[in-house]
């Protein structure tokens, strides 16, 4: 089991409000570049989305709910079937979009105990509470020529040391997806 942490973040590191969607000032500002680097499976997850889960957080889910059970593209139809679980204390109700699940539990020991691989997209306090906790093995980053200057970091002040293997750079329109892993990952010897 790994975690994979994907993210579209700007060239100084912030990852809050890539589609607009939040209405916060800079917001929207992935999706400035058109279709092509932000549409499809841009992140190379492939059978990742069939054989592991998908961990969003309240908000993200909302609104990828309102989003992805309307589209019928190859890729919309996978992320439609994945298995998804939302990390909420408020949300009960996930028949909005098929196979959710709220989290039963804490999110920590959830993840630990998850034996398939566990994808996490936008939720950024999701994301920050598995650093803390040295959870996450693999980041794929979307990084767009943007440079916000406020918002959320991906990567927020005191987020702890890790050593990261860089595995692979491809240019994607206009952004970069990158992908960096634990050492130990390269290595084999997992967590």
């Amino acid at each position: 089991m790994s975690v994979i942490v994907i993210a579209f973040t700007t060239l100084d590191g912030f990852a809050s409000d890539p589609d607009g969607s939040s209405g916060t000032p800079g917001g929207g500002w992935a999706f400035r570049h058109g279709p092509e680097a932000v549409a499809g499976d841009k992140f190379r997850l492939g059978s990742t989305l069939d054989d592991g889960v998908l961990l969003l957080g309240r908000t993200t889910w909302q609104l990828f709910s309102n989003i992805w059970p309307h589209r019928d593209d190859p890729f919309s139809q996978r992320m439609n079937a994945a298995a998804k679980l939302v990390a909420t204390s408020t949300l009960t109700d996930t028949s909005a979009w098929q196979n959710s699940s709220v989290l039963d539990g804490d999110l920590v020991d959830t993840v630990k105990r998850e034996e398939r691989d566990v994808v996490v997209i936008g939720s950024l306090r999701v994301v920050h509470t598995l650093m803390a906790a040295d959870l996450v093995d693999e980041y794929r980053l979307l990084t767009f020529p943007t440079i916000l200057g406020t918002g959320t970091r991906l990567f927020p002040d005191g987020t702890g040391t890790a050593h990261l293997e860089s595995v692979s750079a491809e240019r994607i329109g206009a952004a970069t997806l990158s992908r960096y892993v634990r050492e130990s990952s390269m290595e084999g010897s997992g967590r």
